[in-house]
């Protein structure tokens, strides 16, 4: 309501202003509060799945406009470590490595544990990187190395993609027979270590750096140029988890003096319900439209594979709507 229509009111006669006053009053309160009074689901999660997640949030709250969801990227360490040190509100958390739930939120957090998609490690670059006309699935080592190449990598301690990266390296050593890949890229470009890997993408995009370690739905969704990696190297194939689990990463655990032994598998991404949330009906409904078949659709569409039906730790640790999920898919 504007000064002029309040002016207005004002000089109505008294017995208007009887009728209108209280009518006024009940309106303005009830748009004070409508915030107040709607639902909340507040997810954290990996930075690699922003643009999935976003799409689910328009799609839901359209569906449930009552419920307001509620999404903070982070690398997947981080986003628990909210969770365990800040003791920030959350009711989800979608992890790009399961087991980084198993690791720091299992038990005291949550007791659930669902893997639901996976994923592949690839190296992303543009058309003015350096050496780009050169590169292949055999010489991206060299180049990377070269002292003319800047390259980027997320950080171990908040991200998968920053231990996958370290492991991608390591894996190359004994793909390609040698040793000096690892040590190499470790000591080089150390300024062009970021928080997660999308905090990477614009970095490519304005030129610099000319290489980044990242997952490839990333980079298909921001429709950037990548190479793929052999089979043995992108942590993708299940046949070859007893070739990764060779290589680990230490990163900082759940206390400064602590550290956790990242070790090598199959990538695969996992979610779950805080144990606090887990009766919440919005939180339910969420992840009802999360594991159905539109929530399976999106991250589909967003280059990653879906795991169907989804896997999960201990099902009678779920709420009971979601059990069928486990045995059919629907």
């Amino acid at each position: 309501m504007n000064k002029n229509e309040l002016k207005i009111l004002i000089r109505w006669k008294h017995k208007s202003m009887k009728r209108i006053v209280p009518v006024l009053f009940v309106f303005l309160f009830a748009c004070a509060n409508q915030s107040k009074d709607e639902a909340k689901v507040i997810i954290f999660h990996a930075g690699s799945l922003s643009l999935p997640l976003k799409q689910m949030e328009r799609a839901f709250e359209e569906k449930y406009p009552g419920i307001d969801v509620q999404l903070e990227g982070a690398g997947s360490v981080a986003c628990a470590r909210k969770i365990t040190d800040l003791k920030r509100d959350c009711d989800i958390m979608a992890s790009a490595d399961y087991t980084v739930i198993d690791e720091m939120l299992i038990p005291g957090y949550t007791s659930n544990n669902i893997q639901f998609a996976s994923n592949e490690m690839v190296i992303a670059y543009s058309d003015r990187s350096e050496r780009a006309d050169e590169i292949t699935i055999d010489s991206w080592p060299d180049i990377l190395m070269d002292k003319d190449v800047i390259y980027g990598r997320s950080d171990p301690d908040s991200d998968p993609c920053g231990y996958r990266s370290v492991m991608t390296m390591k894996l190359a050593d004994i793909y390609y027979g040698r040793n000096d890949i690892t040590d190499s890229l470790l000591k080089k470009d150390r300024n062009m270590i970021r928080p997660k890997e999308v905090d990477l993408v614009a970095l490519l995009q304005t030129g610099v750096i000319d290489y980044f370690f990242i997952y490839r739905s990333v980079a298909e969704q921001h429709k950037l140029k990548y190479i793929e990696l052999p089979p043995e190297i992108n942590l993708s194939d299940p046949d070859f988890n007893y070739l990764y689990s060779e290589v680990s990463v230490e990163i900082r655990g759940k206390s400064p003096d602590d550290t956790i032994e990242m070790r090598g598998g199959e990538m695969i991404y996992g979610i779950c319900i805080l144990d606090k949330s887990k009766d919440k009906e919005e939180v339910i409904e969420f992840m009802k439209y999360f594991l159905g078949e539109e929530g399976r659709s999106v991250i589909e569409r967003n280059g990653q594979g879906v795991i169907f039906p989804p896997r999960v730790n201990r099902l009678e640790a779920l709420p009971a709507a979601l059990h069928h999920f486990f045995s059919t898919g629907q």
